[in-house]
Parts: structure tokens; sequence; C-alpha cells
């Protein structure tokens, strides 16, 4: 009883917090908004009835195809995954993320997984390996604004702590690549931590602990000097696809290309790109750095269009992966029953003399 009522107490503390900070960025982007421009509300609302309807088809396209490459390194990491299962899996994940702690979302997908007959090891080993690929390619993409400040001779402000994130992307890349031949480490590791535990919990053992870290090593390493080149280009484009949303979005509301150039909002958005590091993919704080950066503290009528095309690039890229994640768990759920049918089957009736 004791413990059920702190997980309820843990979980309230999560929502509180989570609200908390939505309510937070909130202000922080009023106030700052506010601060450059004097925001107009019915100019954003102008701006997005000017979207047509072939732009609607066109902005939801994009995000599907942004969503299969968003998938695509779960079928590079895991033998035997198909590609509709990736798909489905990694909406599902991001929407469970939204509700539930990060085991939720590794959970989510390992059950997915294993209903297609993939074993527990390789999907949490494959899982594990892809939400660090995002992160080698989350930090590393600022690599791409350099390259376009080079181009354009433009400097950004966030350049400082793009070189952090470049930094911790080759980190990340070095520890990955070490788990490649690191098996007697993972079997040390476990050994050391089973140990640790056995003082709390005397019935663990310490061996059982090293042969899982090692399994779970073995799982990860196969094949990864090669795995993670293929994984790491495809999420790269797959940011790259999420760019043309923005710039679409930015397009279709009337932010022209005197107001932004097509370069100065790929490299701001390049360099604002590691902030979707914080909760809710930045909400907020990546808004406002691209529209310190595109901007300044002025800026007129473009700040009103521009604020319109990131509400609708948030729109597409928060809440419609849930969409996406709904319809994949009810196929995903009806394709189960059927193999489940097919697996036990009816009691076959005696043909009839």
């Amino acid at each position: 009883m004791a413990i059920a009522s702190a997980n309820t107490r843990s979980r309230t503390w999560r929502w509180v917090l989570r609200i908390g900070l939505l309510v937070l960025v909130a202000l922080v982007i009023i106030a700052v908004v506010r601060t450059m421009h004097d925001l107009n509300v019915g100019a954003i609302g102008t701006a997005l009835g000017r979207l047509r309807w072939w732009e609607i088809v066109v902005l939801l396209a994009v995000l599907v195809l942004r969503q299969l490459l968003s998938a695509l390194p779960l079928t590079i990491y895991i033998p035997g995954v198909t590609f509709w299962r990736a798909f489905a899996t990694d909406v599902t994940a991001l929407t469970t993320a939204a509700f539930a702690s990060a085991p939720g979302k590794i959970a989510a997908r390992v059950a997915i997984f294993s209903s297609g007959g993939i074993s527990t090891g390789s999907a949490l080993a494959g899982s594990v390996l892809n939400t660090l690929t995002m992160f080698v390619a989350r930090f590393g993409i600022p690599i791409v604004g350099f390259l376009l400040v080079a181009v354009t001779g433009a400097y950004r402000p966030l350049q400082l702590l793009d070189m952090v994130s470049l930094a911790f992307a080759a980190v990340l890349v070095a520890a990955m690549l070490m788990v490649a031949s690191a098996q007697e480490t993972a079997l040390r590791l476990g050994r050391w931590a089973g140990r640790v535990a056995q003082r709390f919990r005397p019935r663990v053992e310490p061996e059982r602990w090293a042969q899982a870290c090692a399994t779970f090593q073995q799982a990860a390493a196969g094949g990864l000097p090669r795995r993670l080149p293929r994984a790491s280009l495809v999420l790269a484009v797959m940011l790259g696809v999420e760019f043309a949303l923005v710039l679409l979005a930015f397009r279709f509301v009337g932010v022209t290309p005197s107001d932004a150039s097509t370069l100065a909002i790929a490299t701001i958005f390049f360099f604002a790109y590691p902030l979707t590091m914080f909760p809710l993919q930045g909400v907020g704080v990546v808004d406002v750095a691209i529209l310190l950066a595109l901007f300044g503290t002025g800026g007129g009528p473009a700040v009103d269009a521009a604020t319109a095309g990131l509400l609708i690039w948030r729109a597409l890229t928060v809440a419609g992966p849930y969409a996406l994640a709904a319809i994949a768990v009810g196929i995903w759920r009806a394709l189960a029953r059927r193999q489940a049918r097919r697996q036990h089957g009816h009691p076959q009736r005696r043909p009839v003399d």
C-alpha cells in the first residue's frame, strides 16, 4: 500500500512539474516576444488563415516523410524488424514519452517489437542505440549551421553553445564505438552493479547481472561501426526534412525571402536545434531563439507571420505523431489479434459422415 501511494505521489509530481514547465514556457514566450515586438494576435490569426487546403496537404506529407525517416534507423539496429513495425513503434514511443517516463517509452517499443517475434534483448538494445543516435544527430547538426555561416559570412549568437554541442556529439560517438569492443568491461560493470545491489537485496546474483550486461553489450555492439554511420545519415536527412517543414510553414503564412532568406532560416534552425533537448522538444525555447535570431528586437509584421509559422510547425511535430500513433496502434492491435487467432486457431469440427 505504501509503495502504491508513493508511486501515485511520484506520478502526481511529474504531472505538476510538466504543467509548471508549460506555464513557464508560455510566460517566457509572451515576455520575450512582447519585449522585441508588440505581438499582434489578430495578425497571427490572419497569417494562419492564409493557409490553403493544398498547402496543408503538403505540410502533412512532409510530416509523414519526417516520421518515416525517424523510424528507419530501428530497421538498421534491429535485425528482422519490418519497416511498418518500426514506424508504428516510433510514433507510439513518441506519444508514450509525452505521458510517461523514459522507461515507459522503451517498454512501449519493446512490447511492439516482441509481438513481432523480436527478442527482448535485441529490441532493447536497438531502441537504446536509436535514442543515442538521435542524440548524436541532434547535437551534431549544428555543423550544417557552421558550414552555412562559412558561405553567408553571418554570425549567429548561438555559435559558442553549438561548439559545445558538437563536442558532446563527438564524445557520444566515441563512447558508442567503444561499446563495440568492451564486452569484458560490460561483465565487470554488471558484476560490480550486482554486488552493490546485493547489499540491499541478498537474493541478487552478481554473475547473472554480469551476464545480462554482457548480453546487452553483444546485442548492441554487433556491427555497430557499420550501422552507426548509416543510421546517423538517415537522421541527418530527417532533420533536413524537418527544416523543409519549417521553411514551408514560414512561406505559406507570408514570411517572404526579403523578410528572411532561406539560408538565414536554415542557419538559425540548425544552430537552434540542440535546444530541442528540453521537455516537449524545446517548445518555447527553440521558437524564441529562432525569432530573436531572425528579427532581433524588430521585424514588423514578419514577426507575427513567423510566429504563426512556428505554431504550425509545433502543431505538426508535437501533435502530428500522436494522430499517427493512434492509427498505427489501431492497426498493430488488429494485426496482433489476427496473429493470435492464427496461432491458437479454433477447434476444428469433425467432418460429418
